[in-house]
């Protein structure tokens, strides 16, 4: 069974199209890569499939069901962890996993219990009991990922979910998803790190102006571009390649003023 299917989907803003026809499907077990330029569309599809944008043209069905006439019972069973979100930062930690928990009807002992622990392998655990006003970005964005992954979902949307995290926790991250795939989940794995990209994706699909460019296993991409890694890939599909003669001219005005 397809876990996620787009046919012909379609979203404008205001008469302009961000997505231009998107027709993609997904099985369970597999890490999927979703990359492209900033207002590629990569976001907005992101949104639809959670059900946070209803309006939008063509089919979209996630888990065998209609995301506009069953968006409910979709949220229940998949995750999502965007690069920022409200996390009402006057809450603790544990208050706002309580509160995260209570949505997906988890009991308040459950919560505290796998919180804590979740929290400790975060080394979050110290913290757990203080307002989060005054956390850094990664320490927030270590809360978010626990929220997004508290009620074991079947399929994760993760939309740049390393923004602000250290580099072991990076590390950790990268595990967790791989187990988690071995375990049947599907992730949805949007992010600008192309190299993280490269080596966990199973498939990538690069987008551009709303239209898939490429699609594929990192091997077949390569092969088919005749480029050895995802960034040089990337930069010659999209037409991003003039990065090298930019860097020179920007080189030159700090020299010669």
């Amino acid at each position: 069974m397809t876990v996620i299917n787009l046919s012909s989907l379609r979203k404008q803003y205001s008469g302009n199209y961000v997505l231009k026809g998107i027709n993609l499907s997904f099985d369970p077990g597999q890490i999927v890569g979703y990359i492209g330029p900033n207002g590629a569309g990569k976001s907005t599809t992101i949104k639809i499939l959670t059900g946070i944008l209803p309006d939008f043209e063509g089919e979209a069905t996630v888990l065998g069901m209609d995301i506009r006439k069953e968006a409910m019972e979709i949220k229940k069973r998949i995750g999502y962890i965007p690069e920022q979100a409200a996390l009402y930062d006057v809450l603790t930690p544990l208050e706002f996993l309580e509160f995260i928990g209570s949505l997906y009807s988890i009991s308040k002992a459950d919560v505290q219990r796998k919180s804590m622990e979740l929290l400790r392998l975060f080394e979050l655990h110290n913290q757990a009991e203080n307002r989060m006003n005054s956390f850094s970005k990664g320490m927030k964005q270590k809360v978010l990922l626990i929220s997004g992954l508290l009620h074991n979902p079947e399929i994760i949307f993760l939309d740049e979910p390393l923004s602000g995290l250290d580099a072991n926790a990076v590390i950790l991250v990268k595990e967790i998803l791989q187990q988690l795939k071995q375990a049947g989940k599907t992730i949805f794995y949007s992010s600008h790190i192309m190299d993280v990209v490269e080596k966990i994706s199973d498939r990538i699909v690069i987008i551009n102006k709303g239209e898939v460019i490429a699609d594929g296993t990192f091997e077949s991409l390569k092969n088919s571009a005749h480029q050895g890694s995802l960034e040089n890939i990337f930069t010659s599909l999209t037409g991003n390649d003039e990065q090298k003669s930019t860097a020179g001219a920007f080189i030159d005005v700090l020299k010669n003023g």
